[in-house]
């Protein structure tokens, strides 16, 4: 499987990414890649360590005359998002990715391809396997659960690396260099409800929103991008005013760090206004679509007969619950006033589930300001709270703060302008790195991000630019060879 990406350059990248598509890794359920990558060090007879989160590090000695230089540490996270299309039949913890090349992309399937950050890997491990690559002494470090928590940058013990300068191979837009990022946190909400028997003279409806490009939470948050959760809520909302729809079930996205693309709704409506609340959602899907036209084309909303629920949401949750969905914010809630079309400070409802007779809500605050990202977790709070819901802020992460004088972004860019002849941006990033948890453990660390382009991350459009995994190597293997003595 996947044996066409192996006719791609540079080919040892290529090779190893081919072989991470085949093993299953899924946040928090990375046992199998972990073992991958404790073999391989082992076989290549290099220090091979994993701490008690669950971290791996290999190190490998300075190639030939290179022995003097500071010591780099060459970083990315073995886990991937899961995220599918409602009608693909995939187990993350079981099948591999099915890549295939569209154009000038590496694309899969029907699911996330976990380029993010399967890439990375890859050419940390070509670099290890490597015997002609000129570098200092190498430490490539392999986190685990990066995506759902960060777990593996939050359990680093401040004295596993010995580095003086990290590559963070984390980043998705080439040309970029980052040097800064967003820190960020989760609130998550408790609402339960009591179960209510069905009234007769209803009729019972399912409403499905799908086809939104979803992405990621930190970078794409500002694309204006439809959200299916918000979307479904609003219809539901009016629906409930107008109609007098019961909600049996209402459920949609899935992951805190990505924008919902999909939405169900399992609704029961009086025979008298069943007609009108049929017309009501084809009115409404032209509404959104019209409003989402450029962003969102593919964007569906259908309803469809179904079986009679055997409960309902009683009367004071269900409004209740619409109404705080309705006011929760979703979006970008500040810009930079320092960096120019820079996003300081979002927050994303991510996902509302269904279980016990709860609801459970999830949400995700970012900043590149401390203070601003604890305000904006307290508004979702006390925004919650007036349904008399459990509320929980998680303790979050820091962001890491931008160091333009650093020497290794010095380095990184003028290797950039001399292989590209071109100039690259130098940016923080409003997604989260592990760079701000693995700064604040090791505050004389010099570090810097950067990667080839991914397109879609956290969905399955999600996408690989072929010909910006070649800049990318060229780049790592420059930076290598200009690392300054101690």
């Amino acid at each position: 499987m996947n044996e066409e990406l192996l006719n791609l350059e540079p080919k040892r990248i290529w090779h190893y990414f081919r072989e991470i598509l085949e093993i299953p890794r899924p946040s928090k359920k990375e046992e199998k890649i972990a073992e991958y990558l404790l073999n391989f060090g082992k076989r290549l007879n290099m220090e091979t360590l994993r701490d008690e989160t669950g971290n791996i590090l290999i190190r490998k000695k300075a190639s030939v005359g290179n022995e003097n230089r500071k010591m780099v540490c060459l970083q990315s996270h073995i886990d991937m998002v899961g995220e599918k299309n409602s009608d693909k039949q995939f187990d993350f913890e079981k099948d591999p990715i099915q890549a295939y090349i569209d154009g000038d992309w590496v694309k899969a399937k029907g699911t996330t391809l976990g380029a993010d950050d399967g890439i990375g890997i890859a050419a940390q491990l070509a670099i290890l396997e490597s015997d002609e690559i000129e570098h200092g002494p190498l430490e490539c470090l392999f986190t685990v659960d990066e995506e759902t928590g960060l777990t593996g940058a939050f359990g680093l013990d401040p004295v596993f690396l010995k580095s003086d300068i990290l590559l963070n191979l984390d980043s998705e837009d080439e040309g970029e260099l980052f040097i800064g990022c967003a820190g960020g946190k989760d609130t998550t909400i408790e609402l339960p409800f009591l179960s209510d028997p069905v009234p007769t003279d209803l009729v019972a409806y399912k409403v499905n929103i799908s086809g939104l490009v979803g992405g990621h939470s930190g970078d794409d948050i500002h694309k204006g991008r439809g959200n299916a959760v918000k979307l479904m809520n609003r219809l539901l909302w009016n629906a409930a005013n107008d109609y007098g729809i019961r909600i049996a079930r209402f459920e949609g996205g899935k992951l805190r760090n990505a924008i919902a693309r999909e939405a169900e709704a399992l609704v029961t409506v009086p025979k008298n206004s069943s007609y009108e609340f049929t017309q009501y959602v084809s009115r409404f899907e032209k509404i959104i679509k019209k409003e989402y036209k450029i962003t969102e084309p593919n964007l569906k909303l259908g309803h469809s007969d179904t079986k009679m629920p055997k409960t309902l949401i009683d009367k004071t949750t269900q409004k209740n619950l619409l109404n705080a969905l309705y006011a929760c914010p979703h979006g970008v809630i500040a810009w930079s006033q320092e960096i120019p079309d820079f996003v300081q400070t979002s927050t994303n409802l991510a996902a509302v589930e269904m279980c016990d007779e709860t609801f459970f809500i999830t949400t995700s605050q970012r900043s590149s300001v401390e203070s601003e990202k604890i305000d904006i977790a307290d508004r979702v709070e006390a925004n919650f709270r007036l349904t008399g819901a459990k509320v929980n802020q998680g303790n979050g992460y820091p962001g890491w703060s931008p160091n333009p004088d650093s020497d290794i972004v010095r380095i990184t860019e003028e290797s950039y302008k001399k292989l590209f002849d071109q100039q690259p941006k130098v940016l923080a990033i409003h997604a989260g790195l592990e760079c701000g948890l693995i700064g604040d453990k090791y505050p004389k660390m010099d570090m810097i991000s950067f990667g080839p382009t991914i397109k879609g991350a956290h969905s399955p459009d999600e996408r690989l630019d072929i010909e910006t995994v070649q800049k990318f190597w060229n780049l790592t293997l420059d930076v290598l060879k200009k690392i300054p003595k101690k």
